[in-house]
């Protein structure tokens, strides 16, 4: 069996799976356990923080044999299709390649027919915001007055690029960025399941580098995993990453503070036999003086 990322082996199959989000959760939970469903949900967010990942686990607790709920059973026929990406009455599309207002018409053009196996018949739109002008004129129409067997999830980076009339007529919610505890604690929790060996300071490093990104953190983390032949080590993921040790991020900060510009210069100079990314360094750099700040 060829490999599988991490991003797609440990992709949450129900809410209890997803990690953080809790706010987004807890609403659409009590939706579908009262059964108040809207007919389009749109979910914001950065890239890697859930988005269509939830929008998935949406369809499967809205079609799933046991009937709506908010845990669907995960083995019945539509679980298991929809988990597997061939559910006949799950139609995703790629707004980013999918731009043109032909290619919208044509994709409403099935709406009016009710669903071949499911309970609804769900268009999950990813990237919606890359849909041209007339694109979004097509949809708003169906957006406005949906047949009572379809519902629309849409995801977005951008929701500034969606226009005030399809915002308007979607149930919005937006998906907030990791916390260094949420990803460094899931990322613990799969090499534990996977029995990889790894250092905690290692994965703190793969957590800030991944910047709130749930998908981002498991793609360095594939790639920690190769680069450190089978382990997780603190210096071999700081060689990866081109970082380099806090504390020589502080001591160039106390020589600024004294105005020692030599000194400045010549740990510049020391930091360069390690070749790192200045890019990382100025990123850390600017992060320690914000939690400096934050303790005055």
């Amino acid at each position: 069996m060829s490999y599988q990322v991490l991003a797609r082996k440990w992709r949450p199959n129900d809410f209890s799976e997803m990690v953080g989000q809790q706010h987004v959760l807890q609403t659409l939970t009590s939706s579908l356990e009262k059964q108040r469903l809207h007919h389009a949900y749109l979910f914001t967010g950065t890239r890697g923080v859930g988005k269509t990942t939830l929008a998935r686990i949406l369809a499967r607790c809205l079609n799933c044999d046991t009937g709506i709920t908010a845990k669907p059973c995960g083995e019945c026929s539509t679980c298991t299709e929809i988990t597997e990406g061939r559910f006949v009455d799950l139609i995703e599309v790629d707004a980013a390649s999918k731009t043109k207002v032909d290619d919208t018409r044509e994709l409403l053009d099935n709406v009016q027919y009710r669903p071949t196996r499911g309970r609804y018949k769900i268009y999950l739109i990813d990237e919606v915001h890359m849909l041209s002008k007339h694109s979004f004129n097509a949809l708003l129409k169906t957006l406005e007055e949906p047949p009572e067997h379809v519902i629309f999830l849409l995801a977005t980076t951008d929701p500034q690029m969606l226009p005030p009339t399809v915002l308007s007529r979607c149930l919005q919610f937006h998906l907030k960025n990791m916390t260094l505890e949420e990803i460094r604690g899931h990322l613990e929790n799969i090499l534990s399941k996977e029995q990889i060996s790894f250092e905690d300071k290692a994965l703190s490093a793969l957590a800030w580098s991944a910047k709130g990104s749930m998908r981002d953190a498991l793609s360095l983390l594939d790639q920690a995993i190769a680069y450190g032949n089978g382990n997780v080590l603190e210096t071999e993921v700081k060689d990866m990453l081109g970082s380099i040790d806090r504390d020589q991020i502080v001591e160039i900060i106390r020589q600024i503070a004294m105005q020692d510009a030599p000194a400045v210069l010549a740990t510049i100079e020391n930091m360069d036999q390690y070749a790192p990314n200045y890019a990382t360094v100025l990123d850390e750099l600017i992060d320690t003086l914000h939690r400096l700040a934050l303790e005055q």
